[in-house]
């Protein structure tokens, strides 16, 4: 079988090799997930909050091997719904999956958005409330909507910096964490320990705790879209894409347990800046009360533009084919950004801010826990996708993952997606919501353009 020539079929230039890669998957997965989410999911399984990011670690490598399959057979920059769309070429079910990852860009950043908030305030001394951090969201938001008007676009090198930004927050958890426990300031009971909700068992607890742990596993798969820019892709996705995977779950997994081991898991749950307490508690006499908050706010910042501009950016690439109403297309004169869908995406990301923030669920939590929801149901689909274009043949040599490991991806992305696992419904209601909106956009272009009908090709939503 002939091996795929890297210069070939791609006009875009292969700048990619391991070590960039490598960086670029790291930071793409780490972020807003531990940064704002570990008291979230302490408060689901109590001291063992290990536990579900190291589940979630599993479910995601599942998924990830049916990825590596995937982008080392079309090495295109695409995604789930160009396979999707390979293995059934229904063009409906290919939107829902395209509008499903943008809905999942946009609460993610609204996600982010609360977490930079919450931060902002713990650097400035001032006591957060809901309403401030709320205001203080939306404002970020609004800030967003600004730069990636003005056409601001996020290279390489500028990933490794942030990255790095991520790494230093993360590994100073660590560092500190592990420093005061070797002083004696730490409870290692509480790390084993199961402390439930009343109303769950401990599976429920678990399984709760993980579907709202992967959203900080989530990001792995954005790294398909640099397939073109990749030199031999066939050959450095595999080791580089579960080497990445493998380093976060491991930090992810040290974070977890020096937080639950120097902070009761109330105190923890309570705090929407759960790493910054983790810090002032393993180093009261160091000056970090403003050095580590600067530093969350770099982290989730970057996941939050990231995400909104890949979110308009998808928004545009299916009005501009004509499956959604041709308006969001508009594109500026001046600055050549498509200015339409920037504010459309902006108003549902501040919208679902202010939707959360009315009701009775953690704001961050229910964003967060909705981001995995959206992406657990693509990833489901990928998982059987991968089965189907079993008998699609390339004539360049590819990743191969196992039948079994591919069947167990979907089943497991399946189950995480089930109410049964005890999710909050408002994650289900803002899910719904979202994609009801897709399909009454949808149904509208449907009726406006009936004669030359409305077809979707994924493989170019980018140009």
């Amino acid at each position: 079988m002939a091996t795929l020539d890297a210069t070939e079929n791609t006009p875009l230039k292969r700048v990619m090799g391991p070590k960039l890669l490598l960086l670029f998957i790291i930071g793409d997965i780490l972020g807003t997930g531990i940064y704002a989410l570990t008291g979230q999911v302490a408060q689901e399984v109590g001291g063992a909050a290990w536990l579900p990011f190291l589940i979630a670690f599993g479910v995601a490598l599942l998924t990830a091997f049916s990825y590596l399959e995937l982008v080392t057979k079309y090495p295109k920059a695409a995604g789930a719904a160009l396979y999707v769309h390979k293995a059934f070429g229904i063009h409906f079910l290919t939107f829902i999956v395209c509008f499903t990852v943008m809905c999942s860009g946009l609460t993610s950043a609204a996600t982010a958005s609360q977490a930079f908030a919450a931060n902002l305030f713990v650097s400035i001394g001032v006591e957060t409330n809901p309403l401030y951090v709320t205001a203080g969201a939306i404002g970020f938001m609004l800030l967003i909507m600004i730069i990636n008007f003005r056409g601001a676009s996020e290279s390489v090198k500028f990933n490794v910096v942030l990255t790095l930004v991520e790494l230093t927050g993360l590994l100073l958890v660590i560092g500190l964490g592990f420093y005061a426990m070797a002083g004696g300031n730490a409870d290692f009971s509480r790390v084993v320990a199961f402390n439930t909700p009343e109303d769950k068992s401990v599976f429920l607890a678990v399984a709760s705790a993980t579907g709202l742990a992967f959203f900080a596993m989530v990001g792995f798969e954005d790294s398909v879209n640099m397939a073109e820019e990749t030199h031999n892709p066939n050959k450095i996705f595999p080791k580089i894409m579960l080497t990445g995977l493998g380093i976060t779950a491991v930090i992810y997994v040290l974070v977890s347990i020096c937080a639950v081991a120097l902070i009761p898991v109330g105190e923890l749950a309570a705090s929407k800046t759960p790493l910054v307490l983790v810090v002032q508690r393993a180093a009261p006499n160091l000056p970090m009360d403003t050095i580590m908050p600067i530093i969350s706010m770099f982290a989730v910042a970057n996941s939050a533009l990231i995400n909104m501009m890949m979110a308009s950016r998808l928004l545009y690439g299916m009005s501009n084919q004509g499956v959604l109403p041709k308006f969001l297309s508009l594109v500026h004169k001046r600055t050549q950004t498509p200015w339409a869908a920037i504010v459309f995406t902006t108003v549902l990301g501040a919208g679902l801010i202010a939707l959360v923030a009315n009701t009775d669920s953690e704001a961050i939590k229910a964003l967060g826990g909705t981001t995995a929801l959206l992406l657990l149901g693509v990833f489901t689909f990928v998982n059987v996708a991968v089965l189907v274009l079993r008998r699609d043949k390339v004539e360049h040599e590819h990743f191969r993952t196992n039948t079994v490991i591919a069947g167990l991806g979907a089943a497991a992305c399946l189950f995480l997606v089930l109410p049964i696992t005890g999710r909050d419904a408002i994650q289900y209601q803002v899910a719904g919501w979202l994609l009801a909106l897709g399909v009454v956009m949808w149904g509208v272009t449907v009726l406006v353009n009936r004669k030359k009908g409305v077809h979707l090709d994924p493989s170019k939503l980018k140009d």
